[in-house]
């Protein structure tokens, strides 16, 4: 209505024909003003936009996506909705599934979206959107047991069933056919991971489970198999409560209007078509520090930021698959497993000859002979005589190295285990297991933001443009990627997120003289009354959370770190929100939710079942890397011999090790930084005892 009223004013008003006049937009103004007071209010203004509550499951544990998952897709469907409705969404997360319907009726929530299957009972009790996605069940087993692929296998096995879920409607069905089946049901607040765990520990013989999940499971979990198919096709949906009439037409509408139902037909001529046929653009991208990890359950990177922004410009889904090397990166786009391959990758002919082609360069970086500190200086290529350095003979980098070496033959060249990431050779120089690395300039000075035993020395050349990939003749494809780096590039979104992850600009606390000097009247810090007072209400040590603090601030209270986190207790701001903190700049808020969240982080720890003197320790490193990397590190610590309940000199052995690629492809939550968690709990751990002989506990 407003814009017509606009349009009228323009084609018969005398001053819309001087465009310059002032008062062009003062009527505008009172116009959009008085509209935004009668027109539909989820688009009325973006100041205040209207909450859209959706209710997920706790069971679907933060992780990090390799191929999606069923409740990511799910999330970013609604968050598609969400912003095309004018709603700012909010996730409402419910611990028992069974729960799930009922907090829907009693408002706490405005719909469902929990990877929900449409049955009869829940039909007499919410109303169903269209339904988006279709699964069938099956059992899933430990991969060391005999695969049940016959249904009169079932007789004498125990089944085991989340309770509340579509599955115990299948194992009643499957009990009615073979009586001997046991079924055992498991409690509706179990995670999907904890009960594979006990699939795997021999608490039952196999377990129900939607496709979908199993298979993206199946992407990093090798001790699990998918054996017999338990139901015929089940449709999943989002649930509404029976008043919302209108949002319940309002979701339909957006799932139709999208072509996201089940029953959409979709034919399409080239890729590009198919993308916005399905409103999904599968982008594929390597599990590192520099492109896309998880820290504290956020997903981050830089060329993540990227991918975000390209399928939002577009109102695309994004799905992330990832390579387990570079090489592997043009197979997946050459079979048609992805449609981009975004990397830092350096267009060659060698490339260009399998069917590859280039975007524009997206980014541009210098390479640079990377050593550890200390050593000798190296200021020409002539200093390299009788060096070693360490590279993957695919990267762009042992190409240099071949240059290299026809000016300087007395250069030796060590190849290196093709899934070692950047970051692993490097820090395997500043351990001393190789002489020297080659390595980005973006890469070595995210590096070295986060630690002091390595140096940049030789810079190699002039930067070299690098650039997205998507397989040849898919032009239309191309062009998008193009314009979208046009656009962007240098740009100020694409500025942000580079001094986000690249910039030194949050680490001046790294820079400050070590505040470790006690006072004489015993105080350790400029917080200490505001820090007592919680510690006491959650009973922690006051003088633990002094030294966690100092390691996380050094007592700035503005502080923000590269990846977001800010305050005294460097909280992410999706943290502090679910503890109910909104202003992370006010130091005692920012305190109050710090020590809230060592609390939550300290029950979950409680079920990985350490000592009650270790319990700490394994709280301190899942507050710095996050609950699911320590979680990967004790599986990873029982597979390995190691003590799984003490942190010092078993599980955070486990911990360094999933910064490697053979173990971190195989860990639900993937790459870490493995010494950052390790350097920072041993750094507490330092400054906590010295504060122990010089301050007392009260």
């Amino acid at each position: 209505m407003c814009e017509a009223v606009l349009r009228l004013f323009s084609r018969f008003h005398p001053i819309y024909q001087r465009r310059s006049s002032w008062l062009i937009v003062c009527f505008s103004m009172l116009v959009l003003m008085s509209c935004s007071k009668t027109d539909d209010p989820a688009s009325s203004s973006t100041l205040t936009k209207a909450p859209l509550k959706v209710l997920t499951w706790s069971g679907y544990e933060t992780y990090l996506p390799r191929n999606g998952s069923p409740l990511d897709i799910e999330l970013e469907y609604v968050q598609m909705f969400a912003d095309a409705a004018g709603y700012e969404l909010e996730e409402v997360v419910i611990e028992d599934f069974d729960a799930l319907i009922p907090a829907l009726l009693a408002g706490k929530g405005d719909l469902i979206a929990a990877n929900m299957t449409i049955t009869e009972a829940r039909k007499a009790l919410v109303n169903f959107t269209v339904p988006f996605e279709e699964t069938v069940e099956f059992l899933a087993q430990s991969a060391a047991a005999k695969p049940i692929n016959y249904g009169s296998q079932l007789d004498g096995k125990r089944l085991g069933v989340l309770a509340g879920t579509a599955y115990e409607e299948t194992a009643k069905g499957l009990q009615q056919a073979y009586p001997g089946l046991e079924i055992i049901s498991i409690a509706a607040t179990t995670s999907h991971e904890t009960i594979y765990d006990q699939l795997v520990k021999g608490d039952f013989d196999a377990v129900i489970e939607d496709k979908n999940t199993l298979n993206a499971s199946l992407q990093y979990r090798d001790d699990i198999q998918r054996t017999l198919q338990a139901s015929g096709k089940r449709k999943l949906a989002w649930a509404v409560a029976p008043e919302r009439e209108t949002l319940l037409k309002q979701l339909n509408q957006f799932l139709r209007r999208e072509r996201l139902t089940i029953h959409d037909v979709k034919n399409y001529q080239h890729l590009w078509q198919r993308i916005q046929q399905e409103k999904t653009v599968r982008i594929a991208m390597r599990n590192n520090f520099a492109s896309y990890y998880i820290w504290r359950g956020e997903l981050l990177g830089f060329n993540y930021e990227l991918a975000k922004k390209f399928a939002k410009d577009h109102k695309l889904r994004l799905e992330i698959i990832v390579a387990k090397s570079s090489d592997d990166l043009f197979q997946l786009v050459l079979n048609g497993d992805a449609d981009i391959a975004l990397d830092y990758l350096t267009p060659s002919k060698a490339r260009e000859d399998l069917g590859i082609a280039f975007s524009e360069p997206y980014h541009y970086a210098q390479e640079l002979i990377i050593s550890r500190k200390p050593d000798s200086v190296i200021d020409s290529v002539d200093d390299l005589q009788g060096r070693s350095i360490a590279l993957r003979m695919n990267s762009a980098y042992w190409q240099t190295a071949i240059a290299l070496q026809q000016s300087e033959p007395g250069i030796r060249m060590l190849a290196v285990d093709e899934t070692l990431e950047t970051e692993a050779i490097i820090q395997a120089v500043a351990n001393d297991q190789f002489d020297l690395t080659i390595a980005d300039q973006h890469i070595a000075a995210l590096e070295m933001m986060h630690r002091d035993d390595i140096q940049a020395q030789l810079s190699l050349g002039q930067a070299k443009g690098q650039s997205w990939a998507v397989k040849r003749d898919e032009t239309e494809l191309l062009q998008q990627v193009n314009a979208f780096i046009k656009k962007h590039y240098r740009g100020l979104f694409y500025n942000v997120k580079y001094n986000q992850y690249f910039k030194n600009q949050s680490r001046i606390a790294k820079h400050q003289q070590d505040y470790n000097t006690l006072q004489t009247s015993g105080e350790l810090s400029p917080f200490d009354a505001t820090v007592k007072k919680y510690a006491q209400q959650y009973d922690f040590d006051w003088r633990l959370l002094i030294a966690q603090m100092h390691q996380e601030s050094k007592f700035i209270s503005h502080a923000k770190s590269n990846a977001g986190a800010t305050g005294l207790f460097q909280l992410m701001p999706r943290t502090a929100k679910q503890l109910g903190i909104q202003d992370l700049q006010d130091p005692e808020s920012n305190i109050k939710a710090g020590v809230m969240y060592m609390d939550w982080v300290r029950e979950r720890v409680k079920y990985m079942q350490p000592t009650d003197e270790e319990a700490i320790w394994f709280t301190l490193a899942a507050y710095n890397a996050g609950y699911g990397h320590v979680k990967d590190a004790i599986y990873l610590a029982e597979q390995k011999g190691y003590d799984p309940q003490r942190w010092f000199g078993h599980v955070e052995k486990a911990m360094l090790l999933l910064s490697q690629r053979k173990y971190a492809s195989k860990a639900r939550h993937g790459y870490v930084r493995g010494h950052e968690p390790v350097d920072y709990v041993r750094g507490i751990k330092r400054r906590y005892d010295s504060f122990v002989h010089n301050v007392t506990e009260t």
